[in-house]
């Protein structure tokens, strides 16, 4: 898992890269939670979703946005972490040049960082998101969606009511060609004590299922 720092908007940006053995192997990019509650690419469901995607094959970085760890620069309200995820985006591709698809997962700000960043990064091609916190940010900017994905939240989520989150996929379910797979876990809060291990297979299933699809479609063109 080696140590990688690479370049940012704001200063150098630090992360944690994993190569696939695979030619053309898939890229995804993970996004952690808030910088000021104690959010770092090592929160535990940050690391569950590195790892789900290192299992699949996929070439995976995990950083800490700016002024976190070892990454320089200030905490800037979610605009400057859009920043740094594009240019951790930048930096998988020139390593990645003939990459197999790009994911991006992220978990509470992280998944509101990294809905932000599909936005503006046409060449992704799927998503997860984790406890998106839908009654914090306002996620109208998702108009429209540009590609279906995974949402994952917890049943007893203290912090984002389960009800702001199924609207929000609901608004997005009525978008042509979006379908989000929404996927409640039960008994788990925002912080999944006891669920990480549901939300990796989760993770799993829906990216193998998912990929499997687009190749059949391939195949029929």
């Amino acid at each position: 898992m080696p140590e990688v720092m690479f370049a940012g908007p704001d200063g150098r940006l630090e992360g944690r890269y994993h190569h696939s053995k695979e030619t053309g192997a898939p890229l995804a990019l993970i996004m952690h939670p808030h910088p000021l509650h104690g959010g770092t690419m090592n929160n535990r469901v940050a690391y569950t979703m590195y790892q789900s995607f290192q299992k699949l094959g996929f070439s995976v970085m995990r950083f800490n946005f700016r002024g976190v760890g070892r990454s320089q620069g200030r905490y800037d309200g979610g605009i400057g972490e859009i920043s740094d995820a594009a240019a951790a985006l930048d930096w998988m591709q020139a390593v990645n040049p003939n990459h197999g698809g790009l994911w991006i997962s992220g978990y509470s700000f992280g998944a509101f960082v990294g809905m932000q960043l599909l936005m503006r990064r046409p060449e992704v091609s799927g998503w997860v998101s984790v406890a998106p916190p839908a009654n914090h940010y306002d996620f109208g900017f998702l108009a429209p969606c540009p590609c279906g994905g995974l949402m994952l939240h917890g049943d007893t989520d203290e912090l984002v009511p389960e009800p702001a989150v199924r609207k929000l996929v609901d608004k997005l379910n009525t978008q042509k060609g979006v379908k989000v797979d929404y996927r409640i876990l039960e008994g788990a809060d925002h912080v999944f004590a006891a669920q990480a291990d549901d939300i990796g297979e989760a993770i799993e299933d829906h990216v193998r299922t998912t990929m499997s699809r687009r190749t059949m479609a391939l195949a029929a063109d």
